[in-house]
């Protein structure tokens, strides 16, 4: 196994499988599971977000699905995309309570998305969950903004997220 990246838990460095997407480069194509269960792909006609993180059932978590929900109206053909290791049925629960309607809860829990994206954790008490990463694709899958919070109790920087999309 190559060089691991690192994130934080509560101050504590937690490993992850390998490296985020770096701008200017092909994003992995991904298939994950809706809250219908079925198949969330990247549209080639629409822009993504992924908003990547442990679980819904986390505070922070939960607070980034909302903001990117709320920023996700003023976003031109751009699908936001929240994904983490979830079930379907608990994100579908969670959208559904909070009136969640403009981003689309994705699992990741029957497919190779965190080893693909270098997201999955390797140890610590979150091991196997998703770290809290932002990832923004163009159209085409090139990635344009990819930020790996150094902290997963932290929110991402949405600003510098919506940016990226002009």
């Amino acid at each position: 196994m190559g060089r691991m990246t690192s994130t934080a838990l509560g101050g504590t460095p937690v490993s992850l499988v390998g490296d985020l997407p770096s701008p200017g480069t092909k994003a992995p194509a991904y298939s994950l599971t809706g809250a219908d269960l079925g198949e969330v792909v990247r549209s080639d006609e629409r822009r993504t977000v992924l908003n990547i993180f442990p679980s819904v059932d986390t505070g922070v978590c939960a607070a980034s699905v909302r903001e990117f929900n709320e920023r996700a109206a003023g976003l031109p053909e751009t699908d936001v995309v929240c994904v983490s290791q979830d079930l379907p049925f608990a994100q579908a629960r969670f959208c559904g309570s909070e009136g969640l309607d403009r981003v689309v809860a994705a699992s990741s829990f029957r497919s190779t998305f965190g080893d693909d994206y270098g997201v999955r954790l390797v140890d610590g008490a979150f091991a196997g969950l998703l770290a809290r990463a932002v990832v923004v694709l163009d159209r085409d899958g090139t990635v344009l903004h990819s930020q790996l919070v150094p902290e997963i109790g932290q929110e991402p920087d949405y600003d510098a997220a919506v940016t990226v999309l002009g």
